[in-house]
């Protein structure tokens, strides 16, 4: 699903740049939320690829030593 703006289609954020990032790590989606001290309801929207806020993003970027760019990036819509 795209999110709609004045009738133009918005890009959407896509988190399988986090997922990569934890098996690179040897971390699971537990692990994260205990070093990042996110609820679990966060990292559910994240696998789910729901909005969440910025500032969930910054805490696992601490927890991980990461920038934002390495654990989402947003996708172009599909052409119709």
């Amino acid at each position: 699903m795209w999110i709609m703006k004045r009738g133009i289609r918005l890009r959407k954020a896509s988190y399988k740049k986090l997922w990569k990032l934890l098996i690179d790590k040897d971390m699971n989606k537990k692990m994260l939320a205990d070093a990042a001290h996110i609820s679990s309801s966060s990292l559910s929207k994240l696998a789910k690829g729901e909005t969440v806020n910025v500032e969930i993003l910054i805490k696992i970027c601490n927890a991980l030593n990461c920038e934002i760019g390495d654990i989402m990036e947003l996708i172009e819509p599909e052409k119709m």
